[in-house]
């Protein structure tokens, strides 16, 4: 494969960009560093540049929130005549990523094009509006499975894996490439009992919007304060919601024990997680949950929403964190482990010991083998490793697999990882 050109609304550098940014460019620079010409074209920003290279990807600005996607197309369409601002950009394969919305690249590009899915968002659309909500859902699922129904699917996860059976894409043409996670700073020391605090702590590593509902987290701080002294909460993110929940730690009288650091750097990201006795991740929707693994890192559990469905699979219940019901269920778990050393230690060790399944460089090789797939015309279905070889049917398949691959795959991972 010879050249990428991948689609996204946003990246890790845009002061709304996230996990799902985040994973299209640590897949993108290591494929850049195979000698695969890689181009990311996204939204402008105030301070960035039109153009910039970042880690081998030739990042290529435009448009805003909503106009990112007409100008991306445009630019697309203008490439084709050789001028514009991706002119001479001739890829094998198209990534076009659906953060709500795809880009609908197919339309204009020659290249075979994978829809990569993070997590369907019929849960969050409700905060873009009424109107903007029920046009945004009925576009993501019923338009697009319309206009991509020949087309191969990449996700993270096999909740993910299985929204888009759910919407109606063929199981075949679903390939699962889970998030990597990178290795720890060498000038952070690694998460230990000699790391955390010596009072009991929680951590939050997450962008600050409405559908990751911190408030849940600060509501088990103000719940668990009176029965376990000095429990302080890390808030580790930014985002356009920050206001909204600092004034709600101050609504509940917590002000003194939540810590807002807003975005820090990589080293203090790791200090922070490494001092931390637990991770509480409230997210009403996740597509796989790439802070999970980086506080698992830590040896620290995560607890989180069952109907996050993306932490179904980052997660295993009871052997590498805990999954509830509810925000009551998430304080009292919380409680659990913030007073049984033993088992917060315990679910901490074996969610470090599974890191060692995940790396950006198992993640770019299941990409490629996806990619290079997509441009022979092929389709790949199943989880895909470093070793390239898609779980569910052994090989890129001309054939369906059965229909219920997906939760046979989920069921034997979850055995792995309670033996």
């Amino acid at each position: 494969m010879r050249e990428v050109l991948l689609l996204c609304w946003r990246d890790t550098g845009h002061p709304q960009g996230g996990g799902s940014e985040r994973y299209l460019e640590e897949v993108g620079a290591v494929l850049a560093a195979q000698g695969v010409r890689v181009t990311l074209r996204t939204a402008a920003y105030p301070g960035a540049p039109a153009t910039e290279t970042v880690n081998g990807i030739r990042i290529s600005r435009g448009g805003g929130r909503y106009t990112v996607y007409p100008r991306a197309l445009g630019a697309l369409l203008a490439a084709r005549f050789g001028f514009g601002p991706l002119a001479g950009v001739r890829p094998d394969a198209v990534v076009d990523t659906q953060n709500g919305v795809p880009f609908f690249a197919r339309a204009v590009v020659k290249a075979p094009v994978a829809l990569l899915v993070h997590h369907c968002h019929r849960e969050q659309w409700p905060v873009a509006g009424r109107l903007v909500g029920r046009v945004g859902w009925w576009i993501e699922s019923r338009l697009s499975p319309r206009v991509h129904r020949d087309d191969q699917y990449l996700t993270v996860s096999l909740p993910s894996a299985e929204e888009l059976i759910a919407l109606g894409v063929e199981p075949d043409r679903i390939a699962v490439v889970r998030a990597g996670a990178d290795e720890v700073p060498g000038t952070v020391t690694v998460g230990s009992e000699l790391t955390r605090t010596a009072h009991p702590s929680m951590c939050v590593l997450s962008r600050l919007v409405p559908h990751k509902q911190i408030e849940d987290a600060l509501h088990a701080l103000s719940v668990l304060r009176p029965s376990i002294p000095d429990l302080h909460l890390d808030v580790i993110g930014d985002g356009w919601w920050a206001e909204r929940l600092r004034a709600h730690a101050a609504e509940l009288g917590i002000v003194d024990a939540v810590t807002f650091h807003g975005h820090v750097s990589e080293e203090r990201k790791n200090e922070l997680l490494a001092r931390s006795w637990v991770h509480v991740m409230p997210s009403r929707k996740e597509g796989w949950g790439l802070a999970v693994v980086e506080a698992a890192q830590h040896g620290v559990p995560t607890i989180g929403y069952r109907s996050s469905r993306g932490l179904t699979d980052s997660v295993v219940d009871g052997v590498t964190g805990l999954l509830v019901d509810n925000r009551d269920d998430l304080s009292a778990a919380a409680a659990r482990l913030l007073t049984d050393a033993d088992r917060r230690i315990e679910l901490g060790e074996k969610a470090r010991n599974r890191v060692d399944e995940f790396s950006w460089t198992t993640s770019a090789a299941g990409v490629r083998t996806v990619l290079a797939a997509v441009s022979r015309g092929a389709r790949v279905s199943g989880v895909v490793g470093s070793d390239g070889v898609p779980a569910a049917s052994g090989a890129a398949t001309d054939g369906a697999p059965p229909r219920n691959v997906f939760h046979e795959i989920r069921h034997n991972t979850d055995q792995q990882a309670a033996g």
